[in-house]
């Protein structure tokens, strides 16, 4: 075969090469649909968009709202009934959500700052003590300083769950014993009288 020849069958090989690329359009499946991308312009619809508005009262699946649930920061109002079922629910959202950072008993003693990071305001300091119900509920949905807002992660039910295990953590570093069912005093004071009577020992 002559250098000519050579030359002559490289250039028919290269150029069956490169028109096989085109081969992959013979069978579509559906790789190359006729389609509107986001943003982009459209002649179907009277507004040249592509994108749809919304349908009037149109409601995402899973995010019906509950405007009773929705109180202002200012307010101290509790839309829920505190049961124990509630606060059960509560510490178990809390352990998931919120213990990294505030730790176990709301101190901010998580494991968040042990590894270095900032730690964020105790639970029981004064100005959280005394701040209403409606502001906790926002800081777990819109986040407040370095935490992020949980309205995406926590179901609006679930965060009134953690706020009244939140107050129940607080109370539990100050609550006064007049302030307890008239049965539990009863207890406290037969367990006392129990430890008095076996020197210390139950």
């Amino acid at each position: 075969m002559t250098s000519s020849s050579r030359v002559l069958v490289v250039a028919c090989a290269a150029a069956a090469f490169l028109l096989s690329g085109g081969c992959r359009y013979l069978k579509q499946d559906m790789a190359n649909q006729p389609k509107n991308l986001p943003l982009s312009p459209s002649d179907f619809f009277e507004d040249g968009r592509s994108e749809r508005p919304l349908v009037e009262n149109t409601v995402a699946h899973g995010s019906i709202a509950d405007d009773a649930l929705f109180v202002p920061k200012e307010s101290n109002a509790f839309p829920l009934p505190i049961n124990q079922e509630l606060l059960d629910r509560g510490q178990n959202r809390y352990k998931i959500f919120c213990m990294p950072c505030h730790g176990l008993q709301g101190d901010g003693n998580g494991i968040i700052s042990m590894r270095g990071m900032k730690h964020p305001p105790s639970f029981h300091q004064d100005r959280l003590r005394q701040t209403t119900n409606g502001y906790l509920f926002d800081v777990i949905t819109d986040g407040f300083g370095a935490m992020y807002g949980y309205s995406a992660q926590i179901p609006p039910r679930d965060r009134w769950a953690i706020v009244a295990y939140e107050r129940a953590l607080q109370l539990s570093r100050n609550a006064k014993v007049a302030d307890l069912p008239a049965e539990l005093r009863e207890k406290l004071n037969h367990s006392g009288s129990s430890r008095d009577s076996t020197g210390g020992h139950n």
